[in-house]
């Protein structure tokens, strides 16, 4: 299939696919590492961070996005991504060393804050990115390609993860956060 999609507008599909996908892998396994490898977790652990991270993020974006959107041009908001992403990926090999509950809600405390900073200067960007009159299909193409990603990582981080074990699901969700912060480079100013 040919979309005839601009060259940032693919970058930045890509790079939301590398990050979704990383992040896919830790989906089916968090709660069952929480439970079995964290001293002393339970699910109420699982939560509790949980929790951490959707009130955080949530709180968090708001103020980021006011900043954004009061100053003109797209380097802060580039920044802000990059920042964002890269912290998500420094978040992912965080979980190789969580070793009790408290170590969670710091980890998911610092997840929230990198995705509090992704969220709203990505949505700007690639809003401001999209083709004229090519909305809906560059928006689906983006939510497809996290779907499929997402879907397909979930598989692999759960097969990994009773392979050889739930550190390296995280490594290599660090690293595809990391590759996603990459792709962004490769973006025209």
């Amino acid at each position: 299939l040919h979309f005839n999609i601009s060259r940032i507008i693919r970058l930045f599909i890509v790079s939301d696919l590398l990050l979704w996908g990383g992040w896919g892998l830790i989906a089916p396994i968090f709660s069952v590492f929480v439970v079995e490898d964290v001293k002393g977790a339970t699910l109420v652990t699982v939560g509790i961070g949980a929790a951490i991270y959707w009130i955080v993020k949530s709180i968090i974006q708001i103020p980021v996005a006011k900043f954004l959107d009061r100053r003109p041009g797209e380097r802060d908001d580039f920044y802000t991504l990059f920042a964002g992403l890269t912290l998500a990926g420094v978040v992912a090999f965080a979980f190789v060393f969580v070793a009790e509950p408290w170590h969670i809600y710091v980890v998911q405390f610092l997840q929230a804050i990198a995705f509090g900073l992704y969220i709203p200067a990505w949505y700007s960007m690639f809003s401001r990115h999209l083709d004229r009159g090519r909305y809906a299909i560059e928006w689906s193409l983006d939510s497809s390609g996290i779907g499929i990603g997402a879907g397909v990582a979930a598989l692999v981080g759960g097969s990994l993860a009773v392979a050889i074990g739930f550190k390296l699901v995280f490594i290599l969700a660090g690293l595809l956060s990391f590759a996603s912060a990459a792709a962004l480079l490769m973006a025209p100013r």
